[in-house]
């Protein structure tokens, strides 16, 4: 079975908006990252388990708003009280996990073939999502998460990087097309190369 992108209808190389004349460096970075492994961990509310002898490709959950943990593989977003999202390069992560978290105390979905993701990245990024979305961004730090909507559509940002701002953008598959539109118009302004 061949795997189609979430973004394979819309998405094409090349140099977009007002990019005349401008370093290339300068130019915001547009690509749509795949293959990664996706899991959400929720902790069922009764569960008295403490989630700090849990250990996940060296990782420990966090239940501290806004906090990413991650090493060079393995990023865990908080995603809410006891709710954590984990993005992974490595797939078989999940086996791993599966077995390590009771089912009586946890509920672990794998949703990487529901979501699109965008990675931006470049000085302007901060300024695009402030048009579609009402966060302060200003105080949107390396290795925070948050979860809004741009444009009206829900999405999960993850700060990747401060130097320069690299953000990647999770968003449910089916409207990853209208998501990506609503990101590329935004960017136009500033330019963008789109990198497949």
């Amino acid at each position: 079975m061949i795997s189609i992108s979430a973004l394979a209808n819309v998405h094409s190389a090349g140099q977009f908006g007002d990019h005349e004349g401008k370093n290339e460096k300068n130019l915001l970075k547009i690509s749509e990252i795949k293959n990664l492994l996706i899991a959400q961990i929720v902790q069922y509310k009764n569960s008295t388990f403490s989630t700090e002898s849990i250990d996940i490709d060296g990782l420990k959950l966090k239940d501290e708003p806004l906090n990413v943990i991650n090493n060079k593989d393995t990023r865990i977003l908080w995603n809410g009280p006891k709710n954590w999202l984990l993005i992974s390069l490595k797939k078989d992560l999940l086996k791993n996990i599966l077995q390590n978290f009771q089912e009586t105390d946890f509920a672990v979905t794998d949703i990487s073939h529901s979501r699109a993701i965008i990675e931006i990245e470049g000085q302007d990024v901060k300024e695009v999502l402030k048009k579609g979305c009402p966060f302060n961004f200003n105080s949107l730090d390396k290795n925070n998460s948050i979860n809004s909507s741009f444009n009206g559509i829900t999405f999960t940002l993850d700060m990747l990087n401060d130097k320069p701002d690299k953000v990647r953008l999770f968003v449910l598959r089916s409207f990853g097309e209208s998501f990506y539109h609503s990101i590329t118009d935004a960017s136009l302004e500033f330019g963008f190369k789109s990198i497949k």
